[in-house]
């Protein structure tokens, strides 16, 4: 057929030569601009120019600039930046270049120029750049301690300029000694050797010894305590790192060296120890929980001992670790909704005051917890009628606006993260009507994702098929409706796995709108009978619904028809969940199941996609509709079937 289509190209052309030789002189302009923006990453600065001055009419010209520049950025004078800032002002591109040039002020300890630029930096979304603007104040001799604890919370992202701030923070004195073991027992949670050293060297200890510790923690261990905090709160490091391997080791030595440590370093012990406990949903978490009471603990490891409480049923406890918490964690949705039920449980069969103002307070959120919090308050999930429909003028508006029609040819070279980037950058200075057009505009452009995204920043005009589209259903319905399977269900999983993206593609190889891994694409169509599937058939959207909705069909078989279960399990895999489930010592709600998964990405998930699915048979069915119910109970491991055992 090969052939034949260019025949038919070739005819075209015949008639018009002109538009012919536009689209080939386009594609050519596209391909010199991809290649421009790889030199710019191959850090190529001659490639770079050769490319740019191929691009001297693109239309996305500010990009070619900035990638002309960027090789370079480390030698550009203060007029070369600000000439670029003065050309490109206001625009997306221009808040990027102000955000590595003040990367470079940072690092050269320009804080004159770091001063001026800092406040103009829109996004202000950089964790590196935060922390050069605090170390700055620092110099000054102004107090910033309290907003740098608040800041410095993930070790692994520090980087040189956080690195430098807690160094600025101890040798002003704004840090003392007990910052810096809070820091460094951060970092051995996170596993953070680098900000470990150096933190280790601040506190006047060795920085190869707490790398030790992280490391290889069994040399720490069979060493002992020692004597002294530093190597005190080095052997604690040791047993957190232990613990990650085997939690009763990690135990046993830390009953062994009780006797030669202070009633607070034990307590230290045994909360990092209860951390990877955690993880593990290991029975013992509790036990462990309780010795580290006294402890000074992490915003991770409050959060778990909660999670713990919580799966034990230990209502008195998961109130008062709450209300432990700082209160901007205590005001997180999660733990805001259940403080409100452990207030609850105090007084069974009412809602207190306290408890109702709690759930009052993320009821109108409309995410997993704001949906159950409406259900405490008596209230399921009703949408309302649709407002006024967008109009022509309004979405010609949108098109027309120079920022979207750059993210639109970003979209259409494929370079998502680029037209991600001037589309949001747009969307900050909009009225809700003008992200309702916008929605709709990305609608008519078939870029779901940005749809999904735009629409779901609005709050008092909402359009639920913008929030919760139902794209493909001429293969879907017929489907589900062969399988039995719950269609709002495949559409809130598709929605968290993809946005509608069809050809997305993750880190480790799932493709298409259901995000279908190549090994599990294979069996699946070895269980079904599609003799020739092909990899590269993962991105055709009838044969991706096809696999990915009978994988589910047989996920969920396996799992007592729950779909909480059955959506941990697309997400981390079948024997994760299986094993998950076998730690559970009795009965619980689906919404505790899904607050105590180990990991983070699953947990984040599966919350995400139940509220997602309660959203779509809302919309689906047009009657209330209740996430608690659909939560259900989750029960502990029971028989496997033959089947559901070989689930990949």
């Amino acid at each position: 057929m090969k052939w034949f289509a260019r025949a038919v190209v070739a005819a075209a052309c015949a008639l018009a030569p002109a538009v012919c030789a536009a689209g080939a002189e386009t594609r050519a302009d596209d391909d010199a601009f991809l290649l421009l923006r790889d030199a710019v990453r191959q850090d190529d600065p001659a490639k770079a120019d050769f490319y740019a001055d191929r691009l001297g009419a693109y239309p996305i010209a500010s990009y070619v600039d900035y990638y002309r520049l960027k090789p370079r950025i480390k030698t550009l004078s203060v007029e070369q930046f600000r000439d670029f800032l003065k050309r490109y002002e206001g625009s997306a591109i221009a808040d990027r270049f102000r955000n590595d040039w003040l990367l470079e002020l940072g690092r050269k300890r320009d804080w004159l120029n770091f001063d001026e630029q800092y406040p103009q930096f829109v996004l202000d979304d950089d964790i590196q750049l935060k922390c050069y603007a605090l170390t700055s104040r620092v110099l000054k001799g102004q107090r910033v301690a309290a907003e740098a604890r608040a800041l410095l919370l993930a070790p692994p992202g520090y980087g040189e300029a956080c690195g430098g701030l807690i160094t600025a923070l101890a040798q002003s004195g704004q840090f003392d000694a007990n910052d810096l073991w809070a820091q460094l027992r951060l970092a051995g949670q996170s596993n953070a050797t680098g900000p470990a050293r150096r933190v280790m060297l601040l506190l006047g200890g060795s920085d190869s010894a707490i790398a030790r510790a992280i490391d290889t923690p069994a040399l720490t261990l069979a060493k002992g305590a020692g004597a002294g905090r530093v190597e005190h709160e080095t052997y604690l490091v040791a047993l957190g790192r232990m613990a990650k391997t085997s939690v009763k080791l990690a135990a046993l030595a830390l009953r062994r060296a009780e006797s030669g440590l202070s009633e607070q370093e034990r307590a230290i012990g045994w909360g990092n120890i209860a951390l990877q406990a955690s993880y593990a949903l290991a029975p013992e978490s509790a036990e462990y929980w309780q010795g580290a009471r006294g402890a000074p603990l992490s915003q991770e490891q409050m959060q778990w001992q909660t999670r713990i409480a919580l799966r034990d049923g230990n209502w008195a406890l998961v109130k008062s670790s709450i209300k432990a918490m700082p209160p901007e964690l205590r005001q997180d949705p999660a733990w805001t909704y259940w403080l409100g039920r452990a207030l609850q449980a105090e007084a069974p069969g009412q809602v207190s005051t306290e408890a109702a103002q709690l759930f009052r307070g993320i009821a109108e959120q409309g995410n997993f917890y704001g949906l159950l919090a409406q259900e405490e308050l008596g209230r399921h999930l009703a949408l309302p009628a649709p407002g006024a429909a967008i109009t022509a003028p309004e979405i010609a508006a949108i098109a027309a606006n120079p920022g979207f029609q750059r993210a639109l040819k970003f979209f259409s070279l494929r370079l998502r993260f680029e037209g991600t980037r001037e589309w949001n950058w747009e969307l900050r200075r909009m009225s809700e009507r003008e992200h309702l057009a916008a929605a709709e505009f990305a609608r008519q452009n078939n870029i779901l994702d940005r749809m999904v995204n735009t629409s779901d920043r609005t709050r008092s005009e909402v359009d639920y098929t913008q929030r919760y589209p139902s794209p493909h259903d001429d293969i879907m319905h017929p489907a589900t409706q062969t399988l039995g399977l719950d269609k709002a269900w495949v559409y809130g999983l598709i929605r968290q796995e993809s946005r509608f993206i069809m050809d997305a593609q993750s880190h480790v190889g799932a493709a298409g709108l259901m995000q279908v891994m190549p090994s599990t694409g294979r069996w699946v169509a070895k269980k079904i009978g599609l003799t020739d599937f092909a990899q590269d058939m993962l991105s055709d959207v009838r044969t991706n619904i096809l696999l990915g909705t009978n994988y589910m069909n047989m996920v969920i078989g396996g799992l007592d028809g729950s779909q909480v279960l059955a959506s941990a399990a697309y997400n981390a895999g079948p024997g994760r969940l299986r094993s998950w489930r076998r730690t559970m010592p009795r009965a619980m709600e689906g919404a505790v199941f899904a607050e105590t998964i180990p990991f983070t990405e699953t947990r984040t998930y599966v919350k995400n996609v139940m509220a997602n699915a309660t959203y779509y048979a809302a919309l689906f069915e047009n009657r209330p509709q209740s996430l608690k119910a659909r939560l259900g109970n989750v029960t502990p491991q029971g028989a496997v079937s033959a089947a559901a055992a070989e689930l990949p």
